[in-house]
């Protein structure tokens, strides 16, 4: 045998640098059916493609806008990471993106996901698709695609990244927000948020850090479950809830709370000469919030720039549309109050 053919048996593999292409093949088998559950109207989901098709016209639309979101997890992976709770950062993965589709009245269609990791793990990653899967299908969008990277050298072993891309449509002349329909006293519906949701968990982690407790500990705010349990409870997905009654014309404007809080966000959906006056003894703070502005000496300003604060979504109703969107907003299963209104500012 020649010298070039030894050099050619013997040489350098890819997995010799730390990717398994194989193990790559063994993800995309297991991620196959979770992707299929997720099928909808206008797409057929349908991995190993170089892209997408969707057909609009199949999902019921005559003259739409395409709306597009991307977003990630934030700093709750690391405590996925650290306590081998992979199932449910799919789901905030998915609705990170999708609740702000439907801040702009767009119904959520479609899904894409990033997975980046130093080794790939396949049980890990294919528990994270199939909570990407069931945040899809609580969104009524199809994931039809995404990437695994598998990079040594720039992750260590067992930490991984996620983000997400979705896209969305609604039909032309009703995005939202409506502008130049605001008034003064037109009022501020909450809807209840699950938790922390994916915002301040570099903050969290802080609170927990200086209260001295592990992750596997009791949570001091929740029954029966343990500080990790608790604290990474998925983000609730609003679409089915609230999209209703977007489409019937009842809302003027929405807001996903994430990252700025109640403070930084639903100026983003109010016009220029107003602004929002929040009475903030119209709901009870949930008791994770009141734990950790206690145990962190978090202000109150601090917290609701930071944190949803118990309220995931807003919307600004008209008053006479305020009693039509809290009852259907409360028989589609939501924690819905009113907290608040429009003011001049």
């Amino acid at each position: 045998m020649s010298d070039n053919t030894d050099k050619l048996h013997n040489g350098l593999t890819y997995a010799d640098a730390g990717v398994d292409i194989d193990a790559g093949e063994l993800l995309v088998d297991a991620i196959k059916p979770l992707a299929k559950s997720t099928a909808r109207p206008g797409s057929e989901p349908s991995l190993g493609g170089f892209g997408a098709l969707f057909d609009l016209k199949a999902a019921g639309f005559n003259d739409p806008l395409i709306v597009t979101t991307t977003d990630g997890v934030g700093t709750k992976l690391k405590i996925a990471i650290e306590t081998g709770r992979h199932d449910g950062v799919g789901v905030d993965l998915v609705a990170m993106c999708v609740n702000d589709l439907l801040a702009q009245g767009a119904e959520p269609l479609l899904f894409l996901d990033y997975y980046a990791t130093g080794k790939l793990s396949v049980d890990d990653a294919r528990r994270v698709v199939a909570g990407i899967a069931e945040g899809c299908r609580q969104a009524g969008c199809a994931l039809v695609g995404g990437e695994t990277a598998e990079m040594p050298g720039m992750y260590s072993d067992g930490d991984y990244d996620l983000a997400g891309f979705s896209l969305g449509a609604v039909e032309r002349g009703h995005a939202l927000p409506y502008l130049d329909r605001q008034h003064p006293g037109d009022l501020i519906i909450g809807v209840g948020s699950s938790g922390p949701h994916s915002n301040g968990y570099s903050l969290i982690r802080k609170v927990v850090e200086k209260s001295g407790l592990s992750w596997g500990d009791d949570a001091p705010f929740a029954r029966d479950r343990s500080l990790a349990q608790a604290l990474m409870e998925p983000t609730r997905i609003y679409v089915k809830s609230v999209l209703p009654l977007m489409k019937a014309g009842l809302v003027k404007a929405g807001a996903h709370i994430t990252g700025g809080g109640l403070i930084e966000n639903p100026p983003r959906c109010i016009a220029e000469g107003l602004e929002a006056a929040f009475d903030w003894d119209a709901w009870p703070m949930p008791h994770v919030f009141q734990w950790l502005a206690e145990t962190g000496g978090i202000s109150d300003h601090e917290m609701r720039r930071t944190f949803n604060c118990g309220v995931g979504f807003i919307l600004i109703v008209s008053p006479e549309n305020a009693e039509e969107v809290l009852a259907g907003l409360l028989e589609a299963g939501e924690t819905a109050f009113v907290c608040g209104q429009l003011v001049a500012s």
